[in-house]
């Protein structure tokens, strides 16, 4: 593994200093929301989204054209049936492409978070293995907002009620991500 020197704690000499158990927090969530590497992924998966949503319209328009053409035979006539067999083909397959479609999106975007958080957890064991660490809790920094109900659920939930701001490795990781990626260095967390 590559060496990295960086401040990443407040004050990093705090654990140098303690001979006893060393622990730290890492806001797992924020990484997610705020790394532009993950972001960029994630933000990819989107548009494509946007873009197979834009086909739909299209498909879903010449469906609706299609079953209205359907009223214009007669019940029961030879035209009729073979409209009303082309209709029910075309709203089989495109609700089977939007399945197998939304599918795909969630495989992908599922695979992106895999792959991150396993690079997160590299960058953890990395930062912790440096600075001796022997215990890294996860953490979620978001401030609880009255407004929002689950917001408030989710802060009443924490884990973790106080922490001392220099356990934080939060801004270590998002660091050490974008220096592996960009390094393209080795990032398995075993």
């Amino acid at each position: 593994m590559a060496t990295m020197t960086c401040s990443l704690f407040a004050t990093p000499a705090a654990f140098a200093q303690d001979p006893g158990h060393r622990i730290a927090v890492v806001d797992v969530a924020y990484i997610f929301k705020n790394h532009q590497g993950i972001k960029d992924q994630v933000g990819s998966v989107e548009e494509n989204l946007k873009a197979f949503d834009e086909e739909l319209k299209v498909k879903r328009n010449e469906l609706k054209s299609a079953a209205e053409k359907l009223k214009t035979f007669q019940v029961g006539s030879p035209e009729y049936i073979a409209q009303e067999e082309a209709v029910a083909s075309m709203d089989s397959k495109l609700r089977l492409d939007m399945a197998r479609k939304r599918k795909e999106l969630a495989d992908a975007e599922a695979r992106i978070y895999y792959e991150n958080y396993q690079r997160i957890a590299a960058g953890v064991k990395f930062l912790a293995q440096h600075y001796k660490i022997n215990l890294v809790l996860r953490y979620n920094s978001e401030d609880m907002d009255i407004d929002k109900g689950e917001s408030v659920i989710r802060g009443v939930m924490k884990n973790i009620v106080y922490h001392d701001e220099a356990l934080d490795m939060t801004s270590g990781v998002m660091q050490y991500l974008d220096r592996t990626r960009t390094a393209g260095l080795p990032t398995n967390a075993k």
